[in-house]
C-alpha cells in the first residue's frame, strides 16, 4: 500500500509538469497562431483581391490615385523646390495614365470597370502624410513615392509578361519606362532634400 501511494506521489509531478508543458506549448501555438494572423491581416492590401485583368486594372487604378492624392498635399506641405516640380510631374503623368486606361477599359467587352479605391496601406500613409510640414514631409512624401512605384514596377513588369488581356498587356508594357524614371527620381531626390539642400 505504502509502495503505492509512493509511485503515484513521485509520478504525481512528472504528470502535473507534462500538463503544464502541453498548456504552455498550447498557449505559445496559439499566441503564434493569433501574431500570424494580426501580420497578415496588416498586409493585406484590399478585402477581397481580384484577380487577372480586373485585379490588374484596380491595382493599376489605386496606384496613380494614391499618387496624385499625396502629390496634391506638396504645394502646401513640401518645404524643397524639387519636391514640389517632382510632384506637378507625378499628377500630370498619373491624370494621363488614368485617361488611358479608361479609354481601354471602356473598349473593352468583358466587363472590367475601373475601381480605385485606396488599399488600407495606402489610406494611412495618406491620412499620415496630411500631419506633415517642411523636410519631414518631403522624407515621407519621397519614402511613399519610391516604395510605391517599386510595387507598381513590379506589378507591372507581371502583368506585361503574363497578362490575360492583350491591350491591358500593352498598357502595362507601355507604362514600365515612366515608372521606372519616378521610382529613380524619387531615389535620387531622397539622398538631396533637407535643409542643407542644395
Amino acid at each position: 500500500m505504502r509502495f503505492g501511494a509512493l509511485v503515484l506521489a513521485g509520478a504525481l509531478p512528472f504528470a502535473l509538469a507534462a500538463c503544464g508543458q502541453s498548456e504552455t506549448a498550447t498557449t505559445a501555438e496559439a499566441n503564434d497562431a493569433t501574431a500570424a494572423n494580426e501580420v497578415a491581416s496588416a498586409n493585406d492590401s484590399a478585402p477581397v483581391a481580384a484577380s487577372g485583368a480586373q485585379g490588374f486594372v484596380n491595382t493599376v487604378a489605386a496606384s496613380d490615385r494614391f499618387e496624385i492624392e499625396t502629390s496634391k498635399l506638396v504645394p502646401s506641405s513640401a518645404a524643397s523646390a524639387q519636391v514640389m516640380d517632382f510632384a506637378k510631374q507625378l499628377i500630370a503623368a498619373h491624370t494621363a495614365s488614368t485617361a488611358k486606361l479608361k479609354a481601354i477599359v471602356a473598349k473593352d467587352p468583358s466587363g472590367i470597370v475601373i475601381d480605385d479605391q485606396l488599399s488600407t496601406a495606402q489610406q494611412a500613409t495618406l491620412e499620415d502624410m496630411k500631419s506633415k510640414k517642411g523636410y519631414i514631409f518631403d522624407a515621407a512624401y519621397l519614402a511613399a513615392l519610391a516604395h510605391g512605384h517599386d510595387q507598381t514596377l513590379t506589378k507591372l513588369k507581371n502583368y506585361a509578361a503574363s497578362g490575360d488581356n492583350p491591350a491591358l498587356k500593352e498598357f502595362a508594357a507601355g507604362l514600365i519606362p515612366t515608372v521606372s524614371e519616378h521610382l529613380e527620381k524619387a531615389r535620387t531626390l531622397t539622398g538631396k532634400i533637407g535643409p542643407h539642400a542644395q
